[in-house]
């Protein structure tokens, strides 16, 4: 089983930077892609940006140019840097491993960590 702590969400103004950090633990074989998501209220989850273990990343069309994933593989932790952030970026994120075992892919969640930022 796989652990996901998330940290560095809070409350910021608009145009303004946070950095958020997913740590993986736990029965991991190896990682393939790392990924952030979110969801605001009343609204599906959706894909943030994702790296694969080839760092090949995409990103949401909404964050391109202001958000930065990144991972470090040493620390099984994968980053999400938030520059010029809006009050649309308001969500609950959550970071999302897939890791695998031979033949087999398994995804774990993290918690969430919530990100707010006032206009």
């Amino acid at each position: 089983q796989v652990q996901l702590v998330e940290s560095g969400g809070g409350l910021v103004q608009a145009g303004g930077s946070l950095r958020l950090s997913c740590a993986a633990s736990g029965r991991i074989f190896s990682i393939n892609a790392m990924g952030w998501y979110r969801q605001a209220p009343g609204k599906q989850r959706e894909l943030v940006a994702v790296i694969t273990n080839s760092d090949n990343t995409n990103y949401a069309d909404s964050v391109k140019g202001r958000f930065s994933i990144s991972r470090d593989n040493a620390k099984n932790t994968v980053y999400l840097q938030m520059n010029s952030l809006k009050p649309e970026d308001t969500a609950v994120y959550y970071c999302k491993v897939v890791t695998k075992e031979g033949y087999y892919a398994y995804e774990s969640w993290g918690q969430g960590t919530q990100v707010t930022v006032s206009s």
